[in-house]
């Protein structure tokens, strides 16, 4: 089922995310999805994250919808040019997959193979532009396709706590053109600001879903605010890692953190995708704790 009728239907859709290995062998990553996600909405499965090699997005996608669950296709520019990525939208769609998310990709000098050489053929904008195609029956090239063209649930993303939110809106209205039906945010920590980008937002009519990163460790969130664009974690709440560090290492912490956020954002967004980071045992929990 696709997830845009879910938010049709005024539903609280919650999602979270999964890593494919660097290997062949799923079968913890199955195990740990249906034990710990088997009663959210969807799964997102990462394309090669952070650059990083990894088993594809789309095999673990099929594995994870063999078992009954919800996958979300993660598909980013950064491996394929314009031919492959439709190549892959269609190959979704054959095997059943209506959920993708659309990417630009981090740079390939950030992953464990910095000589690769990128590719960003199309960026996200563009590959929503080439997915709307696609579900007309026609190729970025101006082909028809043969059959009924696949349809699919349009996901992107933005960065509603970055420091330049005028920026974000433009991105975000540039995604809507092109063919966005929903988004997921980059990792809030910093709620006023998620309500007042959402406040301004809300003249896209696009559910957003609030992104949600379980922060580990204080060591953790300063990396976050140190490496990565459009994160901030204020300082209460590395405070708040550091005033008990076994129960920060328990997990305890974070996830009180986590359940806050949501609970103070949730009236202005659709849903929730949690970026569980290996740590998909604590997401029931965390529900739980957010009262959803």
């Amino acid at each position: 089922m696709k997830i845009t009728e879910l938010f049709e239907w005024g539903e609280f859709v919650v999602s979270a995310e999964v890593g494919p290995p660097k290997g062949i062998h799923i079968e913890h990553l199955l195990e740990e999805a249906k034990t710990y996600l088997g009663g959210i909405t969807a799964v997102n499965v990462t394309d090669n994250q952070s650059s990083v090699m990894r088993l594809g997005s789309l095999a673990t996608c099929k594995a994870l919808l063999d078992e009954g669950l919800a996958p979300i296709f993660q598909l980013t520019c950064r491996d394929r040019n314009r031919i492959a990525l439709q190549s892959d939208l269609l190959s979704a769609a054959m095997l059943g997959i209506e959920n993708v998310l659309l990417l630009t990709g981090d740079h390939t000098k950030l992953g464990d193979h910095p000589q690769a050489k990128p590719v960003f053929d199309l960026d996200s904008v563009s590959l929503l532009h080439t997915a709307c195609l696609l579900e007309k029956g026609v190729d970025l090239g101006g082909n028809e396709l043969v059959g009924e063209p696949p349809k699919f649930a349009k996901g992107a993303v933005v960065s509603p706590c970055s420091d330049s939110v005028d920026a974000q809106l433009s991105k975000m209205e540039r995604k809507v053109r092109a063919g966005a039906d929903y988004f997921q945010t980059q990792a809030v920590y910093e709620p006023e600001k998620f309500i007042k980008f959402m406040e301004k937002a809300s003249q896209f009519g696009k559910p957003v879903q609030l992104g949600i990163v379980i922060p580990k460790s204080a060591g953790m969130a300063k990396y976050m605010n140190d490496n990565v664009a459009g994160i901030h974690v204020p300082q209460e709440m590395i405070d708040e890692l550091k005033a008990d560090k076994e129960k920060t290492k328990a997990g305890i912490t974070g996830v009180e953190i986590a359940a806050r956020i949501i609970r103070e954002c949730r009236p202005y967004c659709q849903g929730v995708h949690i970026m569980a980071l290996g740590w998909e045992s604590k997401v029931p929990a965390l529900l739980e704790q957010a009262g959803i």
